[in-house]
């Protein structure tokens, strides 16, 4: 700080009246962050106990947005999906046990345990994993605009809250405003670095891919596992599933489906389909991909939150 006081003291008035400001924004921005980030634990929680009460069909109608999608063998047309007469799927339990939002307060992720509960007597059945979903805010609505899950053995506790301080370092991680606003076309940015993330994948491994495209605080969600949290853990994870699940001599290939950007421009999301050259229905990798991620301030976007589900 000393060092920048003589720098500062040469500034014309207006442009250190603009550089205070940038330097006060993050506790407000914490603040309103924190707002949002209450709306939208409110939001999640709302939606999980309307689907207790009338079902995840109509709970899952009147909480998706226009544009959202679910996964089966790719994403599909969520409102579509779940209008049809003919949809049957099984109810569905879950509570949040991480939460993050954009600044703007538009776009965020809300994930924790869920119980695929057996439609029979015999809840020793029940299957267990963990939802991932996507949000974004259409005036004062918290609309659900992407679910993905992954199902893990045995048995998970349902007793469990989310903590801001959880996003925190999250926040510390991402760029400053003038940073994100000053991409003319981020969504052309996200994407590529969406497709640059997957080619990363053949030429480096799982782990060092993600090392390198993930944030220092990323979360993995994979089939089979508890969460990974933190570079190390969620890169190792990362590689470990993936060098069990693929040919060494065939690429993966990344097809991005679509994806959304905050307003804020610092928070964004993808998804699409992950396979081996060559996949079909009999054998090869395949999988649905959930990705958040979040601008760094260098400027890059790091993946923030991976979730991967084969089918």
């Amino acid at each position: 700080m000393k060092r920048n006081r003589k720098r500062w003291a040469a500034l014309p008035l207006l442009l250190f009246a603009q550089v205070a400001a940038l330097a006060a924004q993050p506790q407000w921005l914490e603040d309103r962050q924190y707002e949002s980030w209450l709306e939208l634990e409110a939001a999640d929680q709302s939606y999980a106990d309307r689907a207790l009460e009338i079902g995840r069909h109509q709970a899952f109608l009147e909480f998706l947005g226009q544009g959202s999608v679910v996964f089966r063998e790719g994403p599909v047309d969520a409102l579509e999906l779940y209008s049809s007469e003919t949809f049957r799927g099984a109810e569905l339990s879950w509570e949040a046990h991480y939460i993050d939002v954009s600044r703007a307060g538009d776009l965020g992720l809300s994930a924790g345990p869920v119980v695929i509960i057996n439609p029979g007597e015999d809840s020793g059945r029940d299957f267990f994993g963990h939802l991932i979903s996507i949000w974004r805010k259409q005036g004062i609505r918290w609309e659900l605009m992407a679910d993905l899950g992954v199902f893990i053995p045995g048995f998970l506790s349902m007793d469990v809250q989310p903590d801001f301080n959880d996003t925190l370092p999250v926040l510390a991680e991402t760029a400053p405003v003038h940073v994100a606003m000053a991409d003319p076309e981020p969504m052309a940015t996200l994407v590529e670095s969406d497709h640059t993330f997957g080619r990363s994948i053949n030429f480096r491994g799982g782990r060092r891919a993600l090392l390198r495209w993930g944030m220092e605080n990323s979360r993995v969600y994979l089939p089979g596992m508890a969460p990974a949290v933190g570079a190390e853990d969620a890169s190792t994870v990362y590689g470990a599933f993936l060098d069990t699940r693929l040919e060494a001599t065939l690429p993966v290939n990344l097809n991005h489906v679509g994806g959304y950007l905050a307003a804020s421009q610092e928070l964004g999301y993808t998804y699409g389909t992950m396979s081996e050259a060559g996949a079909d229905g009999e054998s090869g990798f395949r999988a649905n991909y959930l990705r958040l991620w979040r601008l760094i301030g260098t400027g890059e976007w790091r993946i923030a939150v991976e979730v991967l589900s084969p089918y």
